[in-house]
C-alpha cells in the first residue's frame, strides 16, 4: 500500500514537472510589446465608441428621484497627437438643445480599461461639465457634474442604427 502511495506521488511530480516544462518552453513571441498592447487597446476603444449610442440612466445627488433616461450618440473618436487627448464627435441632446460637437477629451487608462475624464469642459451653448466615465466592454458607468449639480451615470453601449437617407420626391409620370 505504501508503495502505491509513493508511485502516485512520483507520477504526480513527473506530471507537474512536464507541465511546467511545457509552459516554460512556450515561445516568447506570445508576449505583447507595450506598443502593440497600446495599439490594440486604442483600436478596441475606437471601435467600441465609433458610431455608437450610449443609452442609460443618470441620478442627481441629493434628490430622492428615480434615475432619468439619457442617451449620447458618438459619431467618431480618434486619438489626437497631444498626450491623452481624443477627439470625440458626439451628438448631445440636452434640454431643448440638440447639437453635434467635436470635443477634445482626455482618456486615461486603468490597466486595460479606458476612463473618459472631463474636468470643467465648456461646451458652447450647453455649459461647463465634468465627468469621469469608465468604459467596460459594452457598458459605461461614472460620475458627472454640471456646475453645482452632479450625480452618477450608467448604461449600455450599442452600435448606432444607420440614419435613414432622405428620399428625393418623385416627379409625376407623364402619360405616354
Amino acid at each position: 500500500m505504501r508503495a502505491n502511495q509513493i508511485r502516485g506521488w512520483v507520477s504526480a511530480a513527473v506530471l507537474l514537472v512536464g507541465l511546467a516544462k511545457g509552459i516554460a518552453d512556450e515561445p516568447a513571441a506570445k508576449s505583447e510589446t507595450p506598443e502593440a498592447r497600446q495599439a490594440r487597446l486604442f483600436k478596441k476603444f475606437e471601435s467600441t465608441l465609433a458610431n455608437a449610442v450610449l443609452t442609460g440612466k443618470f441620478t442627481i445627488t441629493g434628490k430622492q428621484t428615480p434615475p432619468r433616461e439619457e442617451s449620447y450618440t458618438i459619431r467618431s473618436v480618434k486619438k489626437m497627437a497631444q498626450g491623452d487627448y481624443w477627439l470625440f464627435t458626439a451628438r448631445i441632446k440636452y434640454g431643448k438643445r440638440d447639437v453635434t460637437l467635436p470635443m477634445p477629451i482626455p482618456v486615461k487608462w486603468a490597466g486595460d480599461t479606458p476612463v473618459i475624464s472631463l474636468d470643467n469642459l465648456t461646451l458652447p451653448g450647453l455649459g461647463t461639465f465634468s465627468a469621469h466615465v469608465v468604459i467596460d466592454g459594452d457598458k459605461y458607468a461614472g460620475t458627472w457634474a454640471h456646475g453645482k449639480v452632479g450625480g452618477h451615470m450608467f448604461g449600455a453601449i450599442a452600435p448606432a442604427k444607420p440614419e435613414p437617407k432622405p428620399v428625393a420626391p418623385q416627379s409625376p409620370r407623364k402619360p405616354e
